[in-house]
């Protein structure tokens, strides 16, 4: 068995480009310490990106953020994920740490994955009926 070798050269696309305006995002949210911008290389129809514009390295490693940046992020999340759901009738949050977090950067992706209300309701049902 071959050991996967993780890379030394930290990623971080959101503090290298999307943050410092190297690169053109459509903002869907902005405050003086979160950005919410449609991910520019969306894995669904409705792909949003939520990211503290401090470099914070991951959920489970706050560096200097705190919990009061992680809840203001969350805060942002959380409208974001409200809006998409109310548009399109449903929304996925996630977040990714370890080898899963491509770029070393917390962020938060809220996203609809593009299925019609009924193929949703197929699928999960109603768990209150």
């Amino acid at each position: 068995m071959t050991a996967v070798v993780a890379s030394t050269e930290v990623s971080d696309f959101y503090c290298h480009q999307a943050i410092p305006g190297l690169v053109e995002i459509e903002r869907v949210l902005e405050t003086d310490r979160v950005l919410a911008f449609h991910h520019t290389k969306p894995s669904h129809p409705v792909h949003i990106v939520v990211v503290p514009k401090d470099h914070i390295p991951s959920l489970v490693d706050l560096g200097d953020g705190g919990q009061e940046l992680l809840a203001e992020v969350m805060g942002v999340v959380a409208k974001v994920a409200a809006e998409v759901a109310e548009q399109h009738g449903a929304a996925s949050v996630t977040t990714n740490v370890g080898l899963y977090q491509e770029s070393k950067h917390l962020h938060w992706h809220v996203y609809h994955r593009g299925e019609t209300d009924e193929q949703i309701l197929e699928m999960y049902g109603h768990a209150d009926d």
